[in-house]
């Protein structure tokens, strides 16, 4: 095949009907263009976003110049390509249209050789306004429809929920963490490609059968020829090699070429193995033409595991055999502007998963279908998605365009992403299932009251097409063996009462949020475990530093304006101000808050980690809320939009070890546990060593034990009565140590208090930092004469520390070491941090307790 390839660059846009054309950057969106043309302010800022919402209700133009040179016009065939539009988009060439878009997660290949000539050649796009494109949908259905954080009142809409209509990305129209930037733009490149002969337009390597010993695969390949072929189909990866003969004519097709291979090396999670890829590479070759094309993938079995046992049914992912306990967090978009995103900033978050020993992301429903970028990482470091079709927290129309829209985007994107292995999981939608709860009159989210009887069946009928019908047969055809989830939460597929989870089912997943949204203690982290526990979380704020690129001095207060539009969960900062006033003491001053409520959201986060872990085999899943943000605001993520890592993601790190001790006692029970939980596939023998200490570190109890931790299980390791241990001490005055080593080596550690912060009698600490050097890399021992709890370190430098948020124990000094962040295919690379601040917990409450 002759194939030249020409990126379609230079673009200019404006408003319609405005005369001036301005520089447009593609990919891209109106509001960035406008942003770089100094047309508006920073989106992000202060208060800016309510004043943006004009830019949604108008048309927006863009053009370009295409130079076709006499290479190209030479080819038979020439195909311009649209990777992404966003969303509604009349493309014109030469002034005759060729295209009307109206899904922003399709691909579009148009053939325009009849229109293209020798030299300039214009390119327009007219995009339609969202709103305006919409409005009339709603009027026509007659009714609303369910849309909970569609925020049409930010936008001036009043209670018109449009997000529904749009198959664009839901968090667009905002989320209850996210801003309302409904966007415009040719959000993939474009591009203009010159053929003749053949073109391979897809390899997918079909895992039929993979185990240790044997995989058996198909290669498909998917090509197109502008006359008859006829010749030899070639695929090889590393030292095998596979051969057919073909004869097609004209047209399309897809050829099929049986793969096997003896003892592969298989695609493991982080944790059990390497993630080894493989890259095949498929080539047809005639006598007058030829073409080739590669594709990456693992080979690896990932099976949902779905068994009946006497608490209800299993549900995890099986790899290759194996048994994986999922641990990782909810992945929304790395931005409101997706085109914003790098790729650096893709690898900064998925290295910021495997450093935190995570080994499943799950892209959420209301984001988008992810860039390449994200699952190429995903696929090098073992990290396991869940993915979600693009639906979340609404009811959809079921009209034949838009269930068309629906299966066409579906298939676009199975075929795209089917070859990623770290893909185990497809899921229809997020929360609606349990949102609606069709068969339980009195069940979900008070949706189903504000419809008729007919309205209600109609509405749920639209649902079961799209979830029950159009998405999984779009998995099934394109990417079969693979496992589908109709929503997350769900028990099963029964079509009764049975089907919609709530916290407390035995079966399926389950989203529990009575901590936080009902203000229920943490301690109902430990009651309420499913299965697989795929949402959970607590609000936190993120550092000082990152509070003030949006808001000033002035704005530095929990109710100011500013605070208030960059928390867009109602409650929120009621919320966290609400928990902290029952776990921990007041804080001295807004600066403290900020801090505590890192801490604050940590605790909660450990608390429901370790109570999920220690139900393993019957949970066999965590995936608290949420990763990452979209913009800088208060939230649910462990990594705020700037990648700062916030204390729950360094307490995500110790809790997700693969090797990892729990100390464990409900408030009110006499017996206090020691739990020795693996994820690795092979027992551990150890030393366990329990240590209670006063806050000044002098030791008032020990004992010690030899220990066998038996793989992928959790078990108790050492059982003592609270009061015998405790032996009349002050229970705000002690901390219990737990430590479990092999030979000299720490495998893990953990500190226990028997009361709440707000009543633990910490006094002032003096903590001394030495800069040492440890095998060959700067270093940094802390060191300190009474208890340091919440211990946080910082430096102007932006990257990591190995530990953070940790406790400080007098006597046991405390090695910690330093990684910037880097551009590079390294993330995390080891240097000297120029200058460290610490502060501990109560450098940044109210009051302390007098030194004795």
């Amino acid at each position: 095949m002759n194939l030249n390839k020409m990126l379609i660059q230079d673009w200019t846009f404006r408003e319609v009907g405005r005369q001036e054309w301005l520089p447009a950057k593609v990919p891209g969106c109106v509001h960035t263009d406008l942003l770089h043309n100094g047309q508006i302010r920073d989106p992000f800022y202060g208060t800016n976003e309510h004043d943006l919402q004009w830019i949604d209700k108008k048309d927006w133009e863009y053009k370009t110049v295409i130079e076709v040179t006499e290479e190209m016009y030479a080819e038979q065939q020439l195909d311009l390509v649209f990777e992404g539009l966003d969303t509604y988009a009349n493309v014109y060439l030469n002034e005759t249209q060729v295209l009307s878009a109206d899904n922003m997660f399709r691909s579009w290949r148009i053939k325009v050789k009849s229109l293209v000539k020798m030299g300039s050649n214009t390119l327009r796009i007219v995009f339609r306004s969202p709103i305006q494109e919409d409005l009339p949908k709603l009027e026509a259905l007659g009714y609303p429809l369910p849309a909970t954080n569609d925020q049409s009142e930010v936008g001036g809409l009043g209670e018109k929920k449009l997000s529904i209509f749009a198959r664009k990305a839901p968090y667009h129209y905002g989320w209850d963490w996210g801003p309302r930037f409904v966007t415009s733009g040719i959000w993939r490149p474009v591009s203009l490609e010159a053929w003749s002969g053949v073109r391979i337009s897809d390899v997918f390597i079909r895992q039929d059968e993979v185990s240790a010993p044997f995989a058996r695969l198909t290669a498909q390949v998917t090509f197109e020829t502008d006359a008859s072929f006829s010749g030899v189909l070639t695929v090889k990866t590393e030292d095998s090699r596979w051969s057919k003969e073909l004869q097609v004519s004209a047209g399309k097709h897809t050829a099929e070429l049986p793969l096997d291979i003896e003892q592969p090396k298989l695609w493991w999670s982080r944790g059990l193995g390497e993630p080894h890829l493989y890259t095949f590479k498929a080539e047809l070759k005639g006598a007058q033409t030829s073409a080739e094309a590669s594709v990456r993938t693992g080979l690896r079995s990932a099976k949902l595991i779905r068994k009946k046992d006497q608490e209800g049914t299993s549900f995890y992912i099986e790899l290759n055999g194996t048994p994986v306990f999922a641990k990782g967090a909810n992945h929304i978009p790395n931005d409101s502007f997706q085109t914003e995103v790098t790729t650096e900033r893709y690898r900064h978050e998925i290295a910021s998963a495997a450093e935190s020993n995570m080994n499943m992301l799950r892209v959420w429903g209301g984001g988008i279908y992810e860039e390449a970028a994200f699952y190429e990482l995903c696929d090098e470091y073992g990290m396991m998605v869940w993915q979600d079709f693009m639906f979340a927290c609404s009811m959809y129309p079921g009209d034949p365009t838009f269930l068309e829209s629906v299966k066409l985007e579906a298939e676009d994107n199975v075929v795209r992403l089917r070859n990623h292995p770290s893909i185990v999981l497809w899921c229809g939608n997020n929360e609606i299932d349990t949102a609606w709860s069709h068969y339980d009159e009195h069940g979900g989210w008070g949706w189903k009251k504000d419809y008729s009887a007919a309205q209600r069946e109609q509405i749920w009928k639209d649902y079961e097409a799209i979830f029950h019908e159009v998405l999984p047969k779009a998995v099934s055809s394109y990417a079969p063996g693979m496992d589908y989830w109709p929503s997350s939460p769900m028990v099963s597929l029964t079509g009764d009462i049975s089907q919609h989870a709530h916290s407390s089912t035995t079966s399926g997943d389950i989203h529990y949020w009575g901590v936080w949204h009902n203000t229920e203690p943490f301690s109902n982290y430990e009651v309420h475990v499913g299965r697989f526990m795929s949402e959970y979380g607590f609000q936190s704020f993120p550092e000082p530093r990152t509070v003030r690129t949006y808001a000033e001095e002035s704005d530095m207060e929990l109710e100011s304006k500013v605070m208030l539009a960059h928390q867009k969960n109602g409650a929120g900062n009621r919320l966290i101000k609400s928990y902290m006033d029952q776990y921990m003491n007041e804080p001295k001053d807004f600066e403290a808050f900020l801090h505590m409520s890192q801490m604050l959201q940590a605790d909660a986060m450990k608390t429901a980690i370790e109570a999920h872990r220690r139900r393993m085999p019957y949970c066999m899943g965590t995936l608290y809320w949420q990763m990452n943000d979209c913009w800088p605001v208060a939230s649910w993520a462990g990594m705020d939009y700037l990648g700062r890592w916030k204390a729950l993601q360094y307490t995500a790190k110790r809790c997700f070890r693969d090797l990892s001790l729990i100390v464990h006692h409900q408030e009110g029970e006499q017996r206090l546990e020691v739990y020795g939980v693996s994820d690795l596939r092979e027992e551990t023998a150890g030393h366990l060593e329990l240590c209670l200490m006063d806050l000044q570190g002098n030791v008032l109890w020990r004992d010690q034990l030899d220990i066998l931790v038996q793989a992928q299980q959790s078990s108790i390791l050492y059982e003592i009565d609270a009061a015998e241990l405790l032996s009349g001490q002050e229970a705000g005055r002690v901390v219990l140590q737990a430590e479990l080593k092999q030979q000299d080596m720490l495998l893990d550690s953990k500190t226990f208090y028997f009361v709440h912060d707000r009543d633990l009698q910490l006094e002032q600490s003096e903590i001394s930092v030495t800069a040492i050097t440890e095998n060959g890399q700067p270093a940094y021992r802390l060191e300190c004469h009474t208890l340091a709890r919440h211990v946080w370190l910082t430096t102007e430098q932006e990257g990591i520390f190995s530990d953070n948020d940790f406790d400080l124990v007098p006597g046991q000094p405390k090695v910690v070491t330093f990684s910037r962040r880097s551009e590079g295919a390294a993330p995390f690379e080891p240097a000297s941090a120029r200058e460290i601040q610490v502060l501990s917990m109560v450098d940044c409450i109210q009051t302390v307790s007098p030194v004795r």
